[in-house]
């Protein structure tokens, strides 16, 4: 049997680490069968780490790129909503529905990953659904015509999106006995997170909204990192899941934007 060791990335910067589940969610079932679990693999076939991601075309996978970046040489990716109670019969973490290539955003620096925080899969074979995400249709599509008047946005706005992935459903420490405790079926759910920032310069810049995450609006944690976060209720990716503001994944999350000028480029590069 091989021993397999999954590499958690714990990097701590300006209070930032990747963000790997959704947390007070629910189950998303056949609700967005576009959105995989997908795990990156080194030139050895040795399982690196998992992260989600989405579907905008039957061979173009988008997710973060702390989840495509070196060492990762290939990426195999499943579509059931329930990948947890299949294993080890489908092949978890070795072998998923369908394997790709891995691409990184050309200025991503691991060093530094929330600034470009974007990588593509484009699979070897093509799944073919009903349906697919969306790219934002035009640039700085969220501002234009989501916030439009978004400067000074100041508390939480009402307007929300829509956060799809699989990992963690909580991660918690307990204070008496001192240690961690996590839950993390490796299930598809969602939760309806609300925008707390947008548009501020500093540690995120321009590129990052920051959503709510908590018991009310449910949020993001490890094994989210490159899911989707739907424009309300809508197929529109208007970022991917990126960071966490703590190890508990409680409070805030951080989304990388796709809509800006640079990324749907880059996307759009890619042959659908």
């Amino acid at each position: 049997m091989r021993k397999v060791l999954f590499i958690v990335s714990l990097l701590v910067i300006l209070s930032a680490t990747p963000a790997l589940a959704v947390t007070d969610g629910e189950l998303d079932k056949n609700g967005h069968p576009m959105v995989g679990l997908m795990v990156a693999l080194d030139k050895d076939d040795n399982p690196l780490w998992r992260c989600s991601g989405t579907l905008v075309s039957s061979k173009v996978y988008v997710t973060a790129g702390h989840c495509t970046e070196p060492p990762a040489a290939k990426a195999t990716i499943w579509f059931d909503d329930d990948v947890e109670s299949g294993i080890p019969e489908n092949g978890y973490p070795f072998e998923g529905d369908v394997d790709g290539t891995p691409y990184v955003h050309p200025k991503y620096d691991p060093n530094a990953f929330w600034r470009y925080d974007l990588g593509v899969v484009v699979l070897n074979k093509p799944v073919r659904l009903a349906k697919y995400a969306s790219l934002p249709p035009e640039v700085d599509y969220i501002d234009k015509k989501v916030y439009r008047k978004w400067p000074k946005l100041s508390g939480q706005r009402k307007l929300g999106f829509t956060a799809v992935g699989y990992g963690l459903q909580k991660a918690f420490t307990n204070p008496k006995l001192w240690e961690r405790k996590e839950e993390a079926n490796k299930v598809r759910m969602v939760a309806y997170p609300k925008l707390i920032q947008i548009n501020v310069p500093g540690s995120t810049g321009l590129r990052s909204l920051i959503l709510s995450n908590n018991t009310n609006t449910g949020g993001t944690c490890f094994g989210d990192s490159g899911g989707p976060n739907f424009v309300k209720d809508s197929l529109v990716i208007g970022g991917v899941t990126s960071f966490g503001k703590n190890g508990q994944c409680a409070g805030q999350g951080g989304v990388f934007r796709v809509d800006r000028a640079q990324e749907l480029r880059w996307l759009r590069s890619f042959p659908r």
